[in-house]
Parts: structure tokens; sequence; C-alpha cells
């Protein structure tokens, strides 16, 4: 009679401990892009309060309150520059777009007229014949301007959250800079698996965060800055737009920012301007495309490394579940299912 009381009483505390975690999680739910972004500059930071930490002689709370404004010099006070050049430059693309100053149409037909004609005889398809392909595809192209304008427009609407968010961010990044180490410790002593596995997966968290922000978000927002610089020296129109658009593909395996410049290289050389056409060729081949290669290794190191055709899966699938917090949370959840899975092939498991 007693072990069934004592077993009614551990279900019940189960199902209140499940309540409650499911309630608080719907508490942290509208401000889950802060959390998010408060651990994961906790994580890529902790080397820096650790050895501020040190040499204040152990007052943490000081060397959080530095390392709080570091995060802010190098992280927030750059994205609300960004946001508010990208909200003009993408204004200034909208209305050049609806207007008649963006003749698209005139564009198209200038570069299949300046298309050499052998290129045209091996090809299926006349450019020349074909008027109201050539109108389909401006058509297009005017419509996906016009969205992606439209969208960096609606930067502007969301300044308010942003700021609340960051606040709620940085507010919280200070007791993870401070007790982090503390929360760490309690969070593994109450994971209900075995101090091997708690220990493991733990370790594949932050290695992942540390790869995918290191590894990636850094090498691409480099090779969209330089793709940005080069526009802007050749006179292209949004270069800071277009620089932003690189940063977003170069974090994409297989895509890259060549899916930007390379498309820009090719409208510049049928255009006519030639010098300008090669130049964006050769940077983007001999800078831009080596980047990945040169700064990887000393950025990441041995830090653990999904496959590529894993991260491209998960990392779209997360951006079209959690939006721009999918670069981070979609490659995270893919990297900790295949560990989970990994851990659970090696047991012995018996039927």
């Amino acid at each position: 009679m007693e072990q069934h009381k004592t077993s009614v009483q551990r279900a019940g505390f189960y199902v209140i401990l499940a309540l409650t975690t499911v309630a608080f999680s719907l508490l942290l739910l509208p401000f889950y892009s802060a959390v998010l972004w408060a651990v994961t500059l906790a994580i890529v930071f902790h080397p820096v309060q650790r050895f501020l930490v040190g040499r204040l002689n152990g007052r943490a709370g000081i060397a959080a309150l530095l390392s709080i404004a570091m995060c802010i010099c190098l992280v927030i006070v750059p994205v609300v520059v960004i946001l508010a050049s990208i909200a003009q430059e993408g204004t200034s693309l909208y209305q050049q777009v609806s207007s008649e100053e963006f003749d698209l149409r005139g564009k198209v037909g200038q570069i299949t007229s300046a298309v050499p004609s052998f290129i045209e005889e091996w090809t299926p398809i006349k450019l020349g014949n074909f008027p109201d392909l050539r109108d389909k595809f401006s058509d297009a192209v005017m419509k996906a301007s016009q969205t992606m304008a439209g969208q960096v427009m609606n930067v502007g609407e969301t300044t308010l959250n942003f700021f609340i968010g960051s606040g709620v961010m940085l507010y919280l990044l200070f007791y993870l800079f401070r007790d982090g180490e503390m929360l760490v410790v309690k969070l593994r002593n109450a994971m209900p698996l075995s101090e091997s596995y708690s220990a493991q997966f733990l370790e594949k968290f932050t290695s992942v965060i540390n790869a995918t922000v290191r590894g990636n978000i850094i090498i691409a927002i480099i090779q969209g800055t330089i793709g940005g610089l080069t526009f802007w020296a050749l006179g292209i129109e949004a270069a800071l737009l277009w620089g932003v658009v690189m940063t977003f593909f170069s974090m994409l395996p297989a895509v890259g920012a060549a899916f930007v410049w390379a498309p820009v290289a090719l409208f510049l050389l049928f255009s006519g301007a030639v010098l300008k056409g090669v130049i964006l060729i050769l940077v983007g081949l001999l800078v831009i495309g080596l980047i990945d290669n040169l700064l990887r290794p000393p950025l990441v190191g041995k830090e653990s490394k999904l496959p590529d055709y894993v991260v491209l899966i998960s990392t779209v699938g997360g951006m079209a579940l959690f939006g721009i917090n999918g670069f981070i949370v979609g490659p995270l959840i893919a990297a900790m299912f295949i560990s989970a899975w990994s851990l659970f092939a090696s047991e012995p498991w018996e039927i």
C-alpha cells in the first residue's frame, strides 16, 4: 500500500514538473530570440569572460559588465548601423524598381543583344526570337526585386521589438556571464542522464554554437563585406544591401556568395562594362572564394563540423520554422539529433 502511494506521488510530481516546464516555456516564448542570442553570446564570449575574471581577481560581476560592453561594441552597434543603412538602401531600391528609372526590360534587351551570335546558335533557345520570354523574365525579376526591397523596408517597423529584445538579452547575458559556470553544473546535475552522456550533450551544444557562429556567421560576414565593398567600388547600386544578401547566401553550403556576384559579373560583361565584370570575377574567385578555406581552420579549429548537406538542409529548415534564428537553431537541432542517435547506437541494447 505504501509502495503504491509512493508511486502515485512520484507520478503526480512528474506531471507537475512537466506542466510547470511547459508553462514556463510559454512564458519565455515571446523572448525566445533574446534568450537564444544571450546563450549564444555567453558561449562565444566565455573565453573573454574567463580571462577578465582572472585579471580582476575573481570579480565576476565587473568582468560581466566589461564583457557586455564588448558585446555591445562588437555586435549590437554594428547590427543597428547595418539595419538602418539597409532600410535606407531598400527604400531607395524599392523606389527605383517601382518607377521608370529602372528599365529592366531595356537592360535585358541590352544583354541579349550583346550575346555573341555563336553562343546563341549553340543554345536551344534563341533569345532574340522570344521577346515574350524576355518580358516574362523581366516581370519575374521585377516582382522579386520589389518583394525583397519591400521586406527590407519592414525593418523599421520592428525597431521597437528589436530594442526590447536587446534589453532582455543584455539583462540575461549579465547573469549568464557572471553565473554561467555554476548554471552549467546545475544543468548537468538536473539532466536525467548519466554524467558522461550529460557531458557529451553539453559539449556538443557548445561546440556546434561555436562552430556555427565562428565558422559560418563570421566567415559569411567577411565574405559579404568584401563583396559589398567591391560592389561599392565598382559603382553598383545598393552595395550594402547586396553585401548583406551575399552574407546570407555565404552561410548556405553549396550556394555561397557566387549566387549573387556571378550573375552581376555576367551582367556587367554583357552590358559593355567588361573591365568591371573582370574585376568582380577576379575578386569573387581569388578573394571571396578562398576566404572559407583560409579562415575556417584558425576560427573553428577542431570544433564539431556537420556534413555540408546536413548543414544546408537544417539551416534552410530552421529558417522556415524560426526565421533568422534558424541559422543557429537548425544546425543545433541537427547536431543534437545526430549526437543522440550516435549514443543510442553505441549502447548494447537488448530486446
